[in-house]
């Protein structure tokens, strides 16, 4: 089977972590392909993916240039790709300290971040009852996650190395999220004023190129829904 881009990446339009993959891959100039799946109709679900990711959840990323490799957990799609193709450390370390230092932020923002995150957004968009104590638990932790955020970018410009990273891209579009959807009543939250370090950093992560470009396809193709 031939494929006229190295990667395949399975994604959803709306889900924060399959665009995390789609900064990485843009940052280090990698060609690929992304098939969005329908949650509705459950296409994650299908045997067609589950032969790809028992998980049934997105992102999964194949990749064809490896003898059709295939990676799931955006994290570790993360890792994947800067090991074996940013030999320069463009957007990765090689120091090993600073190479633990990137996994301990990964593994933060996997569960510390993205699971309350979601559960804060679950509580507020979707579920079928309002539930006041769960709403309210989740954003205390959503609040609390800019807090250590805010504790050590107010101490230096970006998470590891010194300059922007898997790292602190990783945390992009659950921020965004947030911000967006999950506190901004939530006792007069404001991140410029309360996060001042954490707002300038997701500021200059938005600027990056490859970030915005990736931002502005997803707006589209919600803007289609």
């Amino acid at each position: 089977m031939s494929h006229g881009k190295q990667f395949t990446l399975y994604s959803h339009s709306f889900g924060p972590n399959g665009w995390k993959v789609a900064f990485v891959l843009n940052e280090l100039g990698l060609q690929y392909e992304t098939i969005y799946f329908d949650f509705g109709k459950k296409e994650q679900k299908a045997p067609e993916h589950i032969k790809y990711n028992p998980n049934g959840r997105i992102p999964t990323l194949i990749d064809h240039g490896n003898n059709d490799f295939v990676v799931w957990e955006s994290n570790a799609i993360m890792i994947y790709l800067v090991e074996k193709y940013d030999k320069e450390h463009k957007i990765s370390v090689s120091d090993p300290s600073e190479k633990m230092y990137q996994l301990q932020w990964l593994f933060f923002q996997a569960s510390g971040q993205g699971p309350y995150f979601g559960q804060a957004g679950w509580f507020i968009l979707w579920h079928h009852e309002k539930l006041p104590s769960a709403i309210e638990r989740y954003q205390k932790e959503v609040i609390r996650v800019f807090g250590v955020l805010e504790s050590v970018l107010s101490k230096q410009d970006w998470l590891v190395g010194g300059r922007c990273t898997i790292v602190d891209l990783s945390f992009i579009t659950w921020n965004e999220a947030a911000i967006k959807h999950m506190v901004p009543d939530y006792n007069g939250f404001n991140l410029e004023k309360d996060f001042p370090a954490v707002y300038k950093w997701h500021i200059a992560l938005l600027a990056r190129e490859s970030v915005s470009k990736v931002l502005e396809e997803k707006e589209s193709l919600l803007a289609k829904k």
